[in-house]
C-alpha cells in the first residue's frame, strides 16, 4: 500500500505541498495591507499562497496602483516525475496544481512618499 501511494502521489505533491511561502518584506519596516486575490494580509509577513495555474498579483490597500505580478512557472520538482517515467505522480500535480510555484518569492513593497503641495 505505501509503494502504490508513493508511485501514484506527484512528487511536486509530497515535496513542496499545495501551498508556496512569499516572503513580504517592507524596506522602511512600515506595515502595509496586501491583497492577493481577494485574500488580505498584514505585511511585513510570510505569506501561504495556494498554489494555482494562474498568476496572481499582489496590491497594496495603500497604493492601489502599484501591482507586484506574482508569475508561475513550473515546480522544478514536477520534472523529476517526467525524467522519472512518473505519468501518474506528474498527472496528480498536474490536477491538483501543484507543479507550479511563483516568482519571485522574496518581494519588497514600499508605497511611494506623497509629493509635497506646492
Amino acid at each position: 500500500m505505501v509503494c502504490a501511494i508513493g508511485f501514484l502521489g506527484g512528487c511536486a505533491t509530497i515535496l513542496s505541498g499545495s501551498t508556496q511561502k512569499i516572503n513580504v518584506s517592507t524596506p522602511d519596516g512600515k506595515k502595509y495591507t496586501a491583497d492577493i486575490d481577494g485574500h488580505k494580509y498584514n505585511v511585513p509577513a510570510v505569506i501561504d499562497l495556494t498554489r494555482e495555474d494562474k498568476d496572481k498579483f499582489l496590491t497594496l490597500d495603500e497604493c492601489p496602483d502599484q501591482k507586484i505580478l506574482l508569475h508561475k512557472e513550473v515546480n522544478p520538482v514536477f520534472w523529476v516525475n517526467i525524467l522519472s517515467g512518473g505519468v501518474f505522480g506528474s498527472t496528480t500535480d498536474y490536477a491538483s496544481h501543484d507543479m507550479w510555484k511563483y516568482e519571485p518569492e522574496n518581494v519588497s513593497v514600499k508605497c511611494p512618499s506623497p509629493s509635497p503641495s506646492q
